[in-house]
């Protein structure tokens, strides 16, 4: 029987493989932790802002599970920032849109950098009618944060491309185990590291991929000149998260679904949105009041702004002032962790069988 090819592997076994040293005698499994700011001249590093062994072997898996090549930053925030700093025309993004992403265009809007059309991203026509020449990036979140609508990319990629614009797909939600935008014709995908690539709740971390060797090359250039490089400390532990993305990301999905199916029968619930795919789910619940009562009234589930990690996180999304007034008040954003799925369900129920 014939091994697969390395470039034919499941995602389960490169999440595991990618990203390690070579298998030769005395190698350790896992790229050492590189502490060092300076390196001895004359050779490819030269500087700790231009390179580190922990970053690339992340940047190598992460790289391999998305089909292009990776870039690590210090934050989701600063890999979004670094491509925004490159957008002089309008940029089209989903209204609902994570808060950090709508607000740094805000700002750049303010400072006369760029123009913002917010749509709803799941209704492709009106998309597609917001996408023309003046146009120069569609941002995609599919599902979006918080309000979980999904987009149809193949068509808006489509739809972007022939008026010339790149398209950008925030990819943290649905990692690419359950999603892969760059073999749908993306141009970058977008990942805030810190969720559920790392996994675990203690490491900040943002990352970019992509599939044209001179836009990445544009990036990272751009990361080396504006310092945005993620800690050593941090792309070791993000990369040792990434090794059980797919026992964690399974486990989630498993149990989101279920409580998705218990959470729609429950009479305190207005609304349930769930994709099908993932950890991510949220319920709408009649009241901000009631809502609040929730988050702040169980045992397991923790009311964190966070997500993605093996613990199951929770809060009402309207309590951040800059959040979409579309986005309704009651809104609970749930991050479904690996914990049992029933100690889950009771802490849940006991909250909300006295609302």
């Amino acid at each position: 029987m014939t091994a697969r090819q390395p470039d034919r592997l499941h995602p389960a076994t490169l999440a595991v493989h990618a990203g390690r040293p070579p298998h030769e005698i005395d190698n350790p499994l896992n790229v050492p932790i590189t502490m060092a700011s300076t390196y001895v001249g004359g050779g490819d590093k030269e500087y700790g802002r231009y390179t580190n062994d922990a970053w690339v072997a992340f940047e190598d898996a992460l790289g391999a599970l998305e089909g292009g090549r990776a870039l690590a930053f210090s934050s989701g925030l600063a890999a979004i920032a670094t491509v925004l700093d490159l957008v002089s025309d309008s940029v089209v993004v989903a209204g609902q849109s994570y808060l950090g992403t709508v607000g740094q265009l805000a700002d750049l809007e303010a400072r006369g950098r760029l123009k913002s059309r917010l749509v709803d991203i799941a209704d492709t026509d009106a998309v597609v009618a917001a996408l023309d020449e003046d146009v120069a990036l569609l941002w995609v979140e599919t599902p979006t944060n918080p309000g979980m609508a999904v987009a149809d990319l193949p068509a808006l990629i489509a739809a972007a491309h022939e008026v010339g614009a790149r398209v950008v797909v925030d990819n943290t939600f649905a990692t690419p185990l359950l999603q892969q935008p760059l073999a749908l014709g993306a141009d970058v995908v977008v990942h805030s590291v810190t969720k559920y690539l790392s996994g675990h709740s203690d490491a900040v971390m943002g990352a970019l991929v992509v599939g044209d060797d001179e836009l990445w090359d544009v990036l990272k250039g751009r990361r080396d000149l504006i310092g945005a490089i993620p800690g050593t400390l941090e792309a070791w532990l993000a990369l040792r998260g990434l090794r059980t993305l797919a026992l964690r990301v399974g486990r989630a999905s498993a149990n989101a679904s279920e409580l998705a199916t218990r959470l729609e029968a429950h009479p305190a619930v207005a609304e349930v949105r769930y994709p099908g795919l993932g950890g991510m789910l949220a319920v709408v619940l009649p009241t901000a009041g009631q809502a609040d009562l929730l988050t702040h009234g169980t045992s397991l589930w923790v009311h964190a702004t966070s997500l993605g990690g093996v613990e199951s996180t929770f809060e009402r999304r309207r309590r951040w002032k800059g959040e979409s007034a579309d986005v309704p008040e009651g809104l609970v954003r749930m991050s479904v962790g690996i914990e049992d799925v029933d100690d889950l369900w009771d802490d849940l129920v006991a909250v909300l069988d006295t609302l």
